[in-house]
């Protein structure tokens, strides 16, 4: 009698246990379609954001705004072109070309090659350089390696020693500002050779035009008798621009007698240089040997 009784009382538990499980069946299948739902839901409103970021990205914001979108743009590129003009102006350098080639990329470091191409002046330039990045975790170090500058001119024998220092200390910023001060002091002399010899034309000649280093002074009264005035423009390797400018006379013997004062025309005219300034005092020598129909 107490097994029968033992029994029924397990049944029970079993049933009651069922019970429990098919209710937790029924919450767990409720949960999942709910998960399902949800999940829906949030694949169609991403969905939908993502098609809207693309959209706007090609000029074709839901709801209209393209015109918007293509004005902000062209707002965008005519600012960065005149920063662009105003930043050539400034520093008379214009870039034609910029290259990029990843060398070595990683989570910690990462190797660029450049190629940097343009102009100032009318000298053409190319500078080539390796820019590598550390990346830290407060912040990023940068540092140019492998640097080298090619000049599109045979003439500067004056620079070559200036380009030398800047490969090995890799300062490119002193590179271009030394580049622009020593090509304006250079553009200053190529105008007054021209100025000089457009206002003297039977007295001044530019045998080597008028971007040489040397003006050429020549009297018809004294024949054989040549001044030079011979003005270059020296770069040391800390990139100090020095204009250096000089009278060379070629004068005969029988010259010196008639006119004792040619030999020392070269100190007068340092002095001429120290008190008048360049071009004043190259005026002076000027008109000392021209002729008086060019005065």
């Amino acid at each position: 009698m107490m097994e029968a009784e033992m029994s029924e009382e397990n049944m029970d538990e079993v049933k009651v246990l069922e019970a429990q499980i098919e209710q937790l069946q029924a919450e767990v299948t409720a949960l999942q379609r709910q998960q399902q739902d949800n999940e829906k839901d949030v694949t169609f409103h991403l969905r939908g954001q993502i098609q809207d970021a693309m959209l706007y990205m090609c000029g074709q914001r839901r709801g209209g705004g393209q015109e918007k979108v293509l004005s902000r743009l062209n707002e965008g590129v005519e600012k960065l072109e005149k920063d662009l003009k105003r930043q050539t102006q400034m520093n008379g350098i214009s870039l034609n070309s910029c290259t990029t080639k990843t060398l070595q990329s990683s989570d910690s470091k990462l190797v660029q090659q450049l190629c940097v191409s343009g102009h100032c002046s009318e000298l053409i330039f190319q500078v080539e350089f390796h820019l590598s990045e550390v990346k830290a975790v407060e912040k990023s170090e940068r540092t140019i390696s492998n640097l080298n500058v090619v000049l599109d001119a045979s003439d500067l024998q004056n620079f070559s020693s200036f380009l030398s220092g800047v490969e090995e200390s890799r300062d490119l910023l002193l590179f271009f500002r030394t580049l622009r001060t020593f090509l304006d002091r250079c553009k200053d002399r190529s105008r007054t050779f021209q100025h000089f010899q457009e206002k003297y034309p039977s007295v001044v000649s530019l045998p080597g035009g008028c971007r040489s280093e040397v003006m050429t002074l020549n009297h018809s009264e004294l024949p054989g008798c040549v001044l030079f005035v011979h003005w270059s423009v020296e770069v040391s390797r800390e990139g100090r621009v020095t204009p250096k400018i000089e009278l060379v006379t070629k004068t005969p013997a029988k010259a010196l007698q008639l006119f004792p004062a040619l030999g020392g025309a070269a100190e007068a005219f340092q002095s001429l240089l120290r008190i008048l300034g360049p071009e004043a005092a190259m005026e002076s020598v000027i008109r000392a040997v021209s002729l008086p129909q060019d005065t």
